[in-house]
């Protein structure tokens, strides 16, 4: 699927080395989150649609303590955007985090110009809330992100 919709995915993803796409590269990248998963810093999540995978979406730096925090990543085919299955699985991921991890923030970062990822962080409840200059090399340049975060209004 990464093969298939690289070119769709450049412009929002880091540069990366070609073994990424290949079967062992995903079996990596898919051992490593797990193992991070485990040590309870990250949930790593497929966006299903009619049964099958749509894209994929993580609920990283899952930090506890004061903090009660993680950082939210996804990304969807190409041929499966449009339709509100993003928002959906944002959604769904905002409640297992506030639920099953009782966490009490939920934050998210998008490129300036991803007016598709911004649209579905607020139809999902997120607000605005900054701008981070530089924030990410992404497409193989520091890019300045739009901040968002979802608090969760049952913690205490």
């Amino acid at each position: 699927m990464l093969r298939r919709h690289r070119e769709f995915l450049a412009p929002w993803e880091p540069l990366r080395e070609e073994s990424y796409f290949t079967v062992a590269g995903q079996r990596a990248d898919i051992a490593a989150v797990l193992v991070r998963y485990e040590r309870g810093d990250a949930v790593p999540l497929v966006i299903l649609d009619d049964g099958t995978i749509a894209g994929r979406l993580t609920l990283n730096g899952v930090v506890r303590g004061p903090f009660q925090s993680c950082s939210m990543g996804y990304w969807l085919a190409e041929d499966r955007t449009g339709r509100g299955l993003a928002t959906q699985a944002v959604q769904a991921a905002v409640s297992l985090a506030f639920s099953e991890l009782g966490l009490h923030r939920v934050q998210a970062e998008t490129l300036t110009s991803n007016a598709a990822s911004r649209r579905v962080l607020a139809k999902a409840g997120f607000q605005e809330y900054g701008l981070a200059p530089r924030y990410l090399k992404i497409a193989g340049v520091w890019q300045d992100h739009v901040m968002y975060q979802r608090l969760n209004e049952q913690s205490g």
